[in-house]
């Protein structure tokens, strides 16, 4: 019975995982078969699924009700609270985000249905590492697929969602008493499974966050996954390519995407943005990284703009002139192009002691987890 469960928890994860491709597919269908409905037939459809969730564990529900009616009502609330505390007053983003919640609620109670048998603490401890591990990679699939974004802030999101369904699972079928001591194994399973969670995420920070920051003398300073020369070696590879077949189409959500082309389109809208806000300095400065770092993006038509993103002879002299007007900069320029929520999305940080801290933290779990094991069987 337990494999059976753990097949199904792999299936359900496995089928969250890879229709990440897929997810634009989707809601383009959506769009179409009911124009203007998106955000209510999505919020619509979590809502069934929420409501289907609550009258499944009321009718389980024979004993122990105020435990188990305690446990789905903070489950609810806390849902509830995220909701509203994360709402970014668009629609159909946060009507997205509440099927992510849903999303990670039922692997949690899946993965939680798995280690349930066991009857100690690591059944609650195990599901979260499985809801976690499910989450970075999910994130890192769609680092990988045009129009997505894969961030570790999500997977950290995914947390409260991994929670409530930890809560629902508990007023679903409670554990029985004494579930909070460990049992002999539990302790180094646990430890195993953290280690195996702990180098994902690791290497989904690792291959999706790391980058660089490139100081020019002129243009100031930016963040990029390459470096300056890689930059450079790359602009002339796409030069050549690019040449005869431009990316004027909008890329299948099954491609891969060109992350040299959206970091180029990221400084584009950061220097657009500058410009109109009347920042003429940053917008400059911003063109100079364009022009010495990205240049094939701002000279090939793409599906983005069929007339590239170059400035005009006569915009690029006009910024010339109100840039020498104003006084001189204090300080050189950094650019936030890759900035969200006023946080960089690359992290600069030296990969050898990036490393060495993860080394640190698995070698620090492993002889935890072990040691107390080995001593909790000698007693």
């Amino acid at each position: 019975m337990s494999r059976l469960r753990l097949l199904l928890a792999l299936a359900v994860s496995a089928a969250v995982i890879l229709s990440s491709p897929f997810i634009r597919d989707i809601r383009d269908w959506i769009r179409a078969t009911f124009p203007g409905q998106y955000a209510t037939v999505v919020a619509t459809a979590v809502a069934v699924a929420i409501a289907g969730a609550l009258v499944v564990a009321v009718v389980r529900i024979r004993d122990r009700r105020a435990q188990r009616y305690g446990a789905n009502l903070l489950a609810l609330a806390l849902g509830t609270a995220d909701a509203i505390w994360n709402a970014q007053g668009i629609a159909e983003v946060d009507a997205v985000e509440r099927v992510h919640f849903v999303e990670y609620g039922l692997i949690t109670l899946l993965f939680y249905r798995v280690w349930r048998p066991r009857g100690d603490a690591s059944m609650f401890v195990l599901p979260i590492l499985a809801g976690i591990a499910v989450g970075t990679l999910e994130e890192w699939l769609q680092w990988f697929i045009p129009g997505r974004v894969g961030d570790m802030r999500d997977v950290f999101l995914n947390g409260v969602a991994i929670v409530c369904g930890l809560l629902f699972s508990v007023g679903v079928d409670p554990p029985d008493a004494g579930a909070f001591a460990l049992r002999p194994g539990s302790l180094r399973r646990i430890g195993v499974v953290a280690t195996v969670v702990i180098i994902l995420f690791s290497s989904f920070v690792y291959s999706v966050h790391l980058g660089v920051e490139t100081s020019d003398p002129e243009a100031g300073r930016f963040r990029s996954r390459y470096d300056a020369a890689t930059l450079i070696s790359i602009g002339q590879e796409r030069l050549v390519l690019w040449k005869d077949h431009p990316p004027i189409e909008r890329p299948r959500s099954r491609s891969r995407e060109d992350q040299y082309m959206s970091e180029g389109l990221l400084h584009v809208q950061e220097r657009n943005r500058r410009w109109e806000a009347g920042d003429v300095r940053a917008a400059w400065s911003e063109n100079l990284i364009l022009e010495k770092y990205f240049a094939p993006v701002l000279d090939t038509p793409s599906y983005i703009s069929r007339t590239g993103h170059r400035w005009p002879p006569g915009h690029r002299a006009d910024a010339g002139q109100r840039l020498a007007a104003l006084p001189p900069a204090q300080g050189s320029y950094e650019s936030r192009a890759d900035a969200a929520e006023g946080r960089h999305f690359i992290r600069t940080w030296s990969r050898v002691v990036f490393w060495i801290v993860v080394a640190l933290v698995v070698v620090g779990v492993l002889t935890a987890c072990f040691t107390r094991d080995a001593n909790g069987r000698k007693r």
